[in-house]
């Protein structure tokens, strides 16, 4: 028998234990640890900050489904990895054995990169994670009773742009249903090189037609920008040339900020030599296996892949829902091979991105194949179908996690939702 330990339980770790359980024969023991006890469906994190969703709408607790699969649960963040004799030591005191781990921790957010950001000891607000909309729901709330200028988007080393765009079109749309838009200028402080970069060199027509949203919405933009500080109400940017030099340095005062930070592993995961890269992200090869300690697999935000390309402020490359998704069946396939002796341990995760992005009353789809240019693939839609798919998609997701659905969510219903039968990377 061998037990196998799935750490995190967020998209990937989740729908991934499901898939595990189902590959794996029932003498091997499949247990998931998190943080926390409940689930929540990051996607929805930036309604969640326009009071456009409620907590119980988009979270549930995490036990109960589990288990009615047989998956052991437990609740509690882990402080220690000793991958050498194959144990983790937990907040909560207790030691578990493991004789296969697999890593979806998600990641560390690095707030402190920036002197004064974040929304606990800083003063920008975050869409990362449940508890953090809910903080900026209140900022927008305090907004809108007093309007006052706006600054949405990503801090240098961020890697996940597209929430950072969504935030911004859902704010302005709900500034206007509330009708004091004409009150808040917007302005939208990223370091891409360029409007639509998304972390991906760009996608089809991104630049140009998010540069169009932006306008239309009368949104400005700072792109190559390093925020080098945060105030209190005042926000310090160096918008640079594409040699690196400063161009610009601007001083920016706001009534209300989201900017998304860059991430780095998180400490438990960082701190074991051999695992990770400089940055914390777990080193993996093409099967999700890291080269030094063959037993740990990992997926998701939390694995190490590089830019796309080098860029005058630093961006990372995203993992979208879809590229997650694949990560963990192609590890659930490589146990069931290695435990079981299904085949063998040679599946891949897919390197091809998928999204859906909501602009508020309309939305933004893109697919690359694959995700690092030069690419097979290139597409790049919008219109309020988009808005209405991912709607439905959130519906859809929720419902497959609470009855324990092994089936691939994302490449089910993302691809019908673009019309699209089957994606492969070739």
């Amino acid at each position: 028998m061998a037990r196998v330990i799935v750490l995190g339980a967020g998209t990937g770790g989740m729908a991934g234990a499901y898939e595990i359980r189902e590959l794996l024969t029932r003498e091997h023991q499949v247990t998931v640890i998190n943080n926390r006890e409940d689930f929540q469906f990051v996607p929805s994190n930036p309604w969640i900050a326009v009071d456009w969703r409620q907590r119980n709408e988009v979270s549930f607790p995490i036990r109960p489904y589990l288990e009615k699969k047989g998956i052991e649960f437990i609740a509690s963040a882990v402080v220690d990895i000793d991958a050498q004799n194959n144990r983790l030591k937990l907040e909560n005191g207790r030691l578990e054995d493991y004789d296969r781990l697999v890593i979806c921790t998600g990641p560390k957010l690095n707030f402190a990169a920036v002197e004064g950001a974040g929304p606990h000891d800083g003063f920008t607000q975050s869409v990362c994670t449940l508890d953090h909309s809910e903080t900026c729901r209140d900022n927008v709330k305090a907004l809108i009773e007093e309007p006052g200028p706006a600054i949405v988007g990503a801090m240098p080393g961020a890697s996940c742009f597209g929430p950072a765009y969504e935030y911004a079109f859902i704010l302005d749309r709900e500034l206007c249903k509330k009708k004091v838009r004409d009150r808040v200028p917007m302005t939208y402080v990223t370091s891409e090189p360029y409007i639509g970069h998304l972390g991906l060199g760009g996608v089809g027509d991104s630049k140009s037609m998010l540069e169009s949203e932006l306008r239309n919405r009368h949104i400005k933009w700072i792109t190559n920008a390093s925020v080098t500080r945060v105030g209190d109400g005042l926000m310090y940017v160096d918008e640079l040339n594409d040699d690196g030099s400063v161009k610009k340095q601007h001083e920016l005062p706001f009534k209300h900020s989201m900017m998304l930070p860059a991430f780095a592993g998180v400490d438990a995961v960082a701190a074991v030599d051999g695992l990770v890269n400089p940055k914390g992200f777990v080193i993996i090869d093409e099967y999700q296996r890291n080269p030094t300690f063959p037993n740990i697999f990992s997926a998701g935000v939390c694995v190490a892949i590089p830019p796309v390309e080098e860029t005058p402020v630093p961006t990372g490359t995203p993992k979208t829902g879809y590229m997650i998704e694949s990560m963990m069946t192609a590890i659930a396939h490589n146990l069931a091979a290695d435990l079981d002796g299904k085949g063998e341990a040679n599946h891949r995760g897919t390197w091809a991105a998928i999204c859906l992005a909501d602009m508020g009353n309309s939305g933004a789809a893109f697919v690359a194949i694959p995700q690092i240019p030069p690419r097979n693939v290139t597409w790049f839609k919008q219109g309020k179908w988009v808005h209405l798919a991912k709607v439905a998609f959130e519906k859809y997701f929720m419902r497959k996690m609470k009855t324990g659905s092994s089936e691939p969510i994302y490449e089910k219903y993302t691809l019908k939702a673009l019309g699209i039968n089957r994606l492969k990377d070739e």
